[in-house]
């Protein structure tokens, strides 16, 4: 099966797209993530019906199965998931203080690979630790 990297970010109006890393023309865009990820898949989906004959774009991958692997950028992350992963929080998980996170989480600094680094695995390891916790 086919990993397509997909990215998400959040524009200067506050609305959200969803474009194909390897593709940028085939994206989405909505108010929230989850509409500009929809609406990437139905272009996806559009694509794939008018087939490789009219579309001006068709990645090959289209053709077989494939999964989509979101993408953020720091900021658009953090802003999101805001009312979700406090900065404190994430801050203790990632042993990054919390000010420096609330600082990327509102474009004040931006993170260097290595604390972005830290945010991904604290944040991977949060997911797989909520994976395996049963009640």
């Amino acid at each position: 099966m086919e990993r397509v990297q997909i990215t998400i970010n959040r524009a200067k109006d506050g609305t959200y797209s969803a474009y194909c890393n390897d593709h940028p023309a085939l994206f989405g865009s909505g108010a929230t993530p989850q509409i500009a990820k929809r609406e990437l898949i139905e272009t996806l989906r559009l694509v794939k019906s008018d087939g490789k004959d009219v579309a001006y774009i068709y990645p090959s991958w289209l053709d077989g199965e494939y999964e989509l692997v979101t993408n953020w950028d720091v900021q658009t992350m953090l802003e999101y998931y805001t009312g979700i992963i406090t900065p404190t929080a994430l801050g203790n998980l990632a042993g990054i203080h919390p000010k420096q996170i609330w600082a990327y989480a509102h474009g004040t600094s931006h993170p260097r690979k290595t604390q972005i680094a830290k945010i991904q695995d604290a944040i991977h390891n949060l997911g797989h630790e909520l994976i395996n916790t049963s009640l």
